[in-house]
């Protein structure tokens, strides 16, 4: 795998195996996919905190509406939740570099 992903919740960084990468991976560019105007992800920064999501794709700020930011925080913390070392969920970073 030539892409690199990082997982970060409640600020510590989460290990993660080929398996959960490549999940992590495809889970948030199927979301990407599902947007309009994000092209083609070289890197993605993807937080999600109670104050609400914050994504950038290759740099730029990707505005998310409500329905979107319920589906990301949702979804990223239904994955997140189920690895190893990993408890309650206040804050979650996503880090994709190509």
């Amino acid at each position: 795998m030539t892409t690199k992903v990082a997982l970060t919740v409640n600020d510590a960084a989460i290990p993660l195996d080929y398996f959960a990468q490549s999940l992590v991976d495809h889970v948030v560019r199927g979301i990407l996919e599902a947007l309009e105007g994000t092209g083609t992800p070289d890197t993605v920064d993807l937080s999600v905190a109670p104050a609400g999501v914050n994504l950038k794709v290759n740099g730029a700020a990707v505005p998310t509406n409500p329905f979107v930011s319920r589906v990301i925080t949702n979804t990223l913390f239904g994955l997140a939740s189920s690895l190893k070392g990993v408890s309650q969920i206040n804050t979650l970073r996503v880090e994709i570099k190509k």
